[in-house]
């Protein structure tokens, strides 16, 4: 029965994502659940990954080379939107090693602030509502 609680949860979450990009019209419509997948294995809060795609991105519509997320500042090329969400959620999680100074256990405010802040000072503060508007399905 927990199981079964825990997967509508997470359908709930997965739903709410899916159902703002289709609003919107953006190209990560049904990738909501692998969002909030991920997200849950790397310890995210499950709106954070599609909050930063609409920011850098709108959503897929601008993604340079699969990378709706802007890493790498654009010039990682991914060979899937699961693959970049995948790197995304395991960096901000702070399970790469090579990023996880920025990222392991530190705040979702925190982890924004070193994602881009440092370049655009109202980044986080843009993320931080974006998280609400995909929540509260607007």
């Amino acid at each position: 029965l927990e199981e079964e609680k825990k997967a509508q949860v997470l359908k709930l979450k997965a739903d709410a994502i899916d159902a703002y990009f289709k609003s919107k019209k953006m190209p990560l419509e049904g990738y909501g659940m692998h969002m909030v997948l991920q997200a849950e294995k790397n310890e995210l809060d499950w709106r954070l990954i599609p909050a930063i795609s609409v920011i850098e991105s709108t959503g897929g519509k601008f993604a340079c080379y699969k990378n709706p997320f802007g890493w790498g500042s654009c010039k990682i090329k991914f060979a899937s939107y699961d693959d970049a969400i995948e790197t995304v959620a395991r960096n901000l999680g702070g399970n790469n090693p090579n990023t996880a100074r920025y990222y392991k256990d530190k705040t979702t405010e925190e982890k924004l602030h070193h994602y881009n802040n440092s370049v655009v000072p109202t980044y986080t503060g843009e993320i931080m509502q974006f998280m609400e508007l995909i929540e509260d399905g607007k």
